[in-house]
């Protein structure tokens, strides 16, 4: 678990917040078990001001009702450009911490693709692919709603790390509810992960691909990610996507 320098739980912005994780702690979880928990990414107020956008529109492009598609219950809206703070602060923040961790992991499964160190760059490589609507969106869950295990792949170009903030609170709005991640490796059966978090932390985890060493180097694993079945309440979740989507 990457936990905050004492001095960030008084920090307000999102960059002071960025900085005071332990994002060493952070490298070695993602290697060890293809998550990493932020804690305390963002502060309560934030938390509430962002969960209040759902019910409006103005800053989305679209809204997807998961039962119509088979995703499972529930639903999410996808952001608009130019993206709301503090989320148009963290994405490239975030993505400049988590760029080495991309470039490493793809160097040792033998792909041959290299990240830029920014995100501007990046999304000008998706861009050229016709993969121009932002990805960041919003998810609202209410009693009995849950979200099928899946991954966030929208086209060619796949940053192979995203992050998810809880921007609710566990015990209080809403029971159940738990992010999953499972992890198939070859010829083994799959392994589950469920990830405690608190409103405000974060949880950066793989998107598709990542790279496990074994007794004969290392191979790669296949990650899916979902929540499970809320049984009461309502939650609210950011989640932070790196591509675009065509």
């Amino acid at each position: 678990m990457a936990n905050l320098k004492p001095a960030a739980f008084r920090a307000a912005t999102p960059a002071s917040r960025v900085d005071a994780i332990d994002w060493a702690q952070v490298e070695r979880d993602l290697d060890a078990q293809g998550c990493a928990i932020l804690e305390g990414l963002l502060s309560p107020d934030q938390c509430r001001a962002l969960a209040a956008l759902y019910p409006g529109d103005a800053h989305f492009r679209s809204r997807v009702v998961m039962a119509r598609h088979g995703f499972g219950r529930g639903e999410y809206k996808y952001f608009s450009y130019p993206l709301p703070e503090p989320i148009a602060q963290l994405r490239p923040q975030l993505y400049a911490r988590l760029v080495g961790v991309a470039n490493r992991w793809n160097q040792t499964m033998g792909i041959d693709i290299s990240y830029p160190e920014g995100h501007d760059a990046f999304l000008q490589r998706c861009q050229a692919a016709g993969q121009a609507r932002p990805t960041p969106l919003l998810l609202q869950y209410e009693e009995g709603d849950y979200n099928c295990l899946h991954q966030d792949l929208y086209g060619e170009h796949v940053f192979p790390i995203q992050v998810a903030i809880l921007l609710s609170e566990p015990g209080r709005d809403f029971e159940g509810g738990e992010f999953v991640l499972t992890e198939q490796r070859p010829r083994m059966q799959s392994r589950a992960e469920v990830v405690p978090l608190r409103r405000g932390d974060a949880v950066a985890f793989a998107v598709h691909v990542r790279p496990v060493q074994g007794t004969r180097g290392s191979y790669r694993v296949n990650m899916r990610h979902g929540v499970s079945r809320l049984r009461s309440g309502r939650r609210h979740t950011l989640g932070v996507i790196f591509h675009d989507a065509k």
